[in-house]
């Protein structure tokens, strides 16, 4: 019998506490997978040291830096302690192959996909953090501020037309992508972790922002990310 296994994931004032997309991805997959596991709320200001103290590893920054993150996902019927939304979905992948997510050895595609993804959303992403930080206790909210505008400078501000146009553009691009295929999914009929990328995003989007605003994002390219959103929701029986 699977023991059950923990998900460390960032906490916030909203009902249910779940809102960050990197956390949302391998809480999808396990989901999708039917694997048992709890999550351990991290306030985001405790990161690093909460992941320092059960040992997990630190990412590198673009300049070489360590960061310590999460999601962090420890496995007691193995005692793998694996940092790095990817990496947790490879590892699961490869430990409990029985409803894949990386299907017809399609791991390195994703790779490649998951990289595309991050590029055409972080142009435009400085309304979802001016959001984000609205969801986040004070102390929390000043660190994100801090350790974010690194790399996504400010001033940040959700009322900017600029920034909500260049985000549109990134999901035309991703639908031109979807377009492609002849199913639903990224890979036509076939689900997989592709998707999953996409609907953690789009699920940050709906848990953090206005309802207006989220409405605009629904009514991009036809309705098709609130589509895609409730799909995946469904194909990994998330209430």
């Amino acid at each position: 019998m699977t023991q059950t296994l923990v998900l460390y994931d960032i906490l916030s004032n909203l009902p249910g506490n779940n809102w960050s997309p990197n956390p949302a991805k391998p809480r999808l997959v396990l989901n999708y997978k039917g694997l048992p596991f709890v999550t351990v709320w991290v306030e985001y200001s405790d990161i690093s040291i909460t992941m320092k103290a059960i040992g997990a590893k630190p990412n590198k920054r673009s300049d070489g830096t360590d960061v310590y993150t999460v999601p962090v996902l420890s496995d007691p019927n193995t005692g793998a302690l694996i940092s790095d939304s990817l990496e947790i979905a490879s590892y699961l992948e490869k430990t409990y192959p029985e409803k894949a997510v990386f299907p017809n050895n399609s791991e390195s595609l994703i790779r490649e996909f998951d990289s595309a993804h991050f590029r055409f959303i972080i142009p435009g992403v400085k309304p979802i953090f001016a959001r984000s930080t609205e969801i986040m206790s004070p102390a929390s909210a000043k660190f994100f501020i801090r350790v974010r505008s690194i790399d996504v400078p400010l001033p940040w501000d959700a009322t900017y037309g600029e920034d909500w146009a260049l985000l549109e553009k990134g999901y035309n691009t991703a639908y031109e992508w979807y377009q492609k295929t002849d199913g639903k999914w990224f890979m036509g009929d076939t689900f997989s972790y592709a998707d999953i990328i996409v609907a953690s995003c789009l699920l940050w989007y709906k848990r953090i922002l206005k309802e207006d605003e989220w409405v605009r994002i629904s009514s991009w390219n036809g309705g098709k990310w609130a589509q895609l959103l409730a799909d995946v929701e469904k194909e990994c029986e998330l209430a």
